[in-house]
This record gives C-alpha cells, sequence and structure tokens, in this order.
C-alpha cells in the first residue's frame, strides 16, 4: 500500500514521463481517484490523452498495489487550478481568483483586509520556497452567460484603478484562473 505524498509522487512521475503537465491527484470518497493532467500543446487535453494516461496509471496502481475503486484522468478546464509556481509563472497576465489563509492588508483595501482577491497575476519571483507574487487587484466583470456579455457591451464602464500588492506564494489557500468565455464565436 502506498502512502498519499508516495502516491502523488509517482503519480507525478508516471504522468510527466508521458510528456503531459501533472495538475494533481485527489483520493475521494467511494475509492475515486481523480487525476488531472494538462497540456501546453495547441488544443488542449483530449479524450484520448486520458484514455492513455488513464490505461497507464491502471497498470501502475496493479503493480504498487494501490487501492481503489474508480479512476478519473481528466483536463482542468476552463478555470485550471494553480498549485506551483510554475502554474503562477506559466498563466501571468490572466485574470485569476486567489484566495489566502489570511486577510491581506492594503492601501485600498478595507481595514480588516481581503482574503479573497480577484484580478490580474503580473508575475512571480524568489527562490523555491520563498515566491512572492505581484498582482493586480481589482472587481472582475466576466461574462459567464450569453446575457451578461451582451449587458457588458452596452454598459462598457471602465472599473477602479487596480490595487498592486503583492503576498507570498505560501500564503495562498487556493486558486484558479477565471473563465474567459467568448459567446461572439
Amino acid at each position: 500500500m502506498t502512502q498519499s505524498g508516495a502516491l502523488n509522487d509517482i503519480v507525478e512521475r508516471t504522468v510527466e514521463g508521458m510528456g503531459y503537465e501533472f495538475v494533481e491527484l485527489e483520493r475521494l470518497a467511494r475509492g475515486l481517484v481523480r487525476v488531472t493532467i494538462d497540456t501546453e500543446a495547441e488544443g488542449g487535453i483530449s479524450l484520448e490523452d486520458c484514455e492513455r494516461v488513464s490505461d497507464q496509471l491502471s497498470h501502475l496502481f496493479t503493480v504498487e498495489d494501490v487501492p481503489y475503486e474508480r479512476l478519473e484522468v481528466s483536463s482542468p478546464g476552463v478555470e485550471r487550478p494553480l498549485k506551483r509556481a510554475r502554474d503562477w509563472k506559466r498563466f501571468a497576465g490572466e485574470l485569476v481568483h486567489a484566495e489566502l489563509f489570511a486577510p491581506l492588508k492594503a492601501e485600498g483595501f478595507p481595514e480588516a483586509g481581503r482574503r479573497r482577491l480577484e484580478g490580474r497575476l503580473i508575475g512571480i519571483e524568489g527562490e523555491s520556497g520563498a515566491e512572492v507574487v505581484t498582482f493586480d487587484y481589482f472587481e472582475v466583470q466576466v461574462a459567464r452567460t450569453p446575457r451578461d456579455a451582451a449587458r457588458a457591451r452596452k454598459q462598457k464602464t471602465e472599473g477602479a484603478a487596480p490595487v498592486r500588492v503583492t503576498f507570498a506564494l505560501a500564503d495562498v489557500d487556493r486558486a484558479h484562473l477565471i473563465a474567459q468565455l467568448n459567446f461572439k464565436g
């Protein structure tokens, strides 16, 4: 039987050895193991990619005697989670939702600070384990439905100037990209 951290390591090595980017592994109720993979290649992850990785991991789990009932391999989707420093570096310039463990205090924030931030990821710098994220906080107006998109085109109002903040990557509880859907086609 493999420990959770060791399982994460062998799955990561296997997925990356196949030429994909390992995003995360989750062990869920009723024996479900969910593995999320990505690629920087044009077109993203296909169904065939997921099947290929699933077949390889099924063999790996048999050899390593990993207990599981079901294996699910998928792409991260449009609201891709940002887990590692390399994710933050890769998606610099994109809209991001980040939740911190504790409120961040900055000029332009309420006195108590903000724990949830939405805005544009500017970049990440620093040594491994001491990375610092630079982030422009502002109220993100993203069309989530065709009706929202039509309303936004009518209004076209400019929001307040962004508030530039920095925080340690270690202070991030969770983060993901904000989906920007194009309803015009």
